[in-house]
């Protein structure tokens, strides 16, 4: 069975900086595209960023490019979002994703597995 859990999310202020960390299991980590993907109140869900099993290959969307960074730890099987100068549209809901395709987390459409998600609000 497999399992994303999602922590470290919390309340911050603009401009501040939160990291997020999804532990992964039940699944060959080594073999998966992990990602994040976000969803505020009442918006649909939308791509956030990726990373290719050997992390040679990372994505962002448009409005997290050059402040949140993603990465992964293969010995524990964990996939972090670092994010900094948060603004207050950066409020939602964050979701960690795996899947084989990396280009399913670019199209948004064909993702096989999700967590839970974790709250993250960020204050003006």
């Amino acid at each position: 069975q497999v399992r994303l859990v999602e922590s470290g999310g919390g309340s911050v202020q603009a401009g501040d900086s939160l990291s997020v960390s999804c532990a992964a299991s039940g699944l060959t980590f080594s073999d998966y595209t992990m990602g994040w993907f976000r969803q505020a109140p009442g918006r649909v869900r939308k791509f956030v960023a990726a990373i290719s099993p050997n992390s040679s290959t990372v994505s962002y969307g448009d409005s997290v490019k050059g402040r949140f960074y993603v990465s992964r730890d293969i010995t524990s099987s964990t996939t972090y979002l670092q994010m900094n100068s948060l603004k207050p549209e950066d409020t939602a809901t964050y979701y960690c994703a795996a899947d084989l395709v990396f280009g399913d987390f670019l199209r948004g459409t064909g993702v096989s597995y999700w967590g839970k998600g974790t709250l993250v609000t960020v204050s003006s």
